[in-house]
């Protein structure tokens, strides 16, 4: 039996939106009704070499499949001055929950990229308006890229605003989708004003005000991943129909970390939990609503799905490269054998 090997491009490739995107969906649904075990994130933190290591192992039922796996991610911010390295990357092991076949090895970086634009379009599907043309953008980095890509899938996205410091990331961005959308640069005011926002920054200041968001905006908080992140003003926050993914998590280092810590933000101005919604235990958006906020921290059951996805794909296109990694193969000898 053959373990898959699979690079950034082979992610690419395999981790089609328009299937993706269900996949997440499902994961928040398995998670709600308890049919997913997702032990917390473990950290190993290297001072010495100002990085860390994550591990992020979970387990899902999805009813037609189940599917296991673990994410092992770093943040080294020294990487790329120092080594010409990402600062951040990651290796996903997907196995079989019945056998613990190592079934595919992975790209965890790109994963994770994409998974993360599939949770806000879910997010947007439920809590945008439903003729949500216009998606703003702040911060015009990797994650953009999946942001629109799969909003797009839920929406009938025409317009769209980015906007960052950076001129020459906003350029590329630009180029990217000039063909297929109306884009253009402009302020953070101008984004907010649209009818979906994505923010994708690791700003420890918040950076968008209350008066720039638009009366019935909804707003994919993205960028906070780590304790003092911080991208919405409170006002915008404790205005909103607030959406979170998971409570220890983003309490901990997600959107709302800051102000939650504070005591500007409590239990009570959440709203819920993206799965409540998509199982049908609380409403998404409904014509009393004003602003939401989906708080995104990243669920370790969003990279199996995810996974599950590339994987069944990946082997139907042939693509990858097979490899013997446990050295099974001509021994004579199964996994139960000693």
């Amino acid at each position: 039996m053959q373990t898959l090997l699979l690079n950034s491009d082979d992610v690419h490739e395999n981790a089609n939106m328009g299937d993706l995107v269900p996949a997440i969906e499902e994961a928040f649904a398995a998670f709600e009704r308890g049919d997913a075990q997702m032990p917390p994130k473990s950290y190993v933190d290297l001072p010495q070499y100002n990085g860390d290591f994550r591990s992020m192992p979970a387990y899902m039922d999805a009813g037609e499949w189940d599917a296991a796996g673990i994410k092992w991610v770093n943040v080294h911010p020294d990487n790329d001055d120092r080594f010409d390295l990402p600062t951040v990357m990651g290796t996903m092991v997907y196995s079989s929950p019945e056998t613990a076949f190592p079934l595919a090895i992975m790209d965890g970086t790109e994963l994770t990229m994409k998974r993360t634009g599939a949770a806000a379009a879910v997010a947007t599907d439920h809590l945008a308006v439903e003729d949500a043309t216009s998606l703003g953008i702040v911060g015009a980095g990797v994650q953009s890229y999946t942001q629109l890509e799969a909003i797009s899938t839920v929406r009938d996205i025409q317009e769209v605003v980015v906007s960052d410091l950076d001129e020459e990331r906003v350029a590329r961005f630009l180029d990217a989708f000039e063909d297929e959308f109306d884009v253009r640069a402009g302020s953070i005011e101008e984004a907010a004003a649209c009818d979906v926002l994505s923010t994708v920054t690791p700003v420890e200041s918040p950076i968008v005000p209350r008066e720039a968001v638009g009366e019935h905006t909804h707003i994919n908080a993205m960028g906070a991943d780590a304790e003092g992140k911080h991208e919405l003003a409170d006002e915008v926050l404790l205005d909103a129909k607030l959406v979170i993914d998971d409570h220890e998590q983003t309490t901990h280092s997600g959107e709302i970390n800051v102000p939650y810590n504070a005591g500007v933000l409590a239990d009570e101005d959440i709203y819920g939990a993206i799965g409540e919604i998509v199982v049908g235990e609380k409403e998404g958006r409904t014509a009393a609503d004003g602003i939401s906020v989906f708080d995104s921290t990243g669920l370790a059951i969003q990279d199996v799905a995810a996974a599950h996805v590339v994987y069944e794909h990946a082997d139907e296109n042939d693509n990858g490269y097979e490899f013997d990694l446990l050295g099974l193969d001509g021994r004579g000898r199964g996994p139960d054998d000693s």
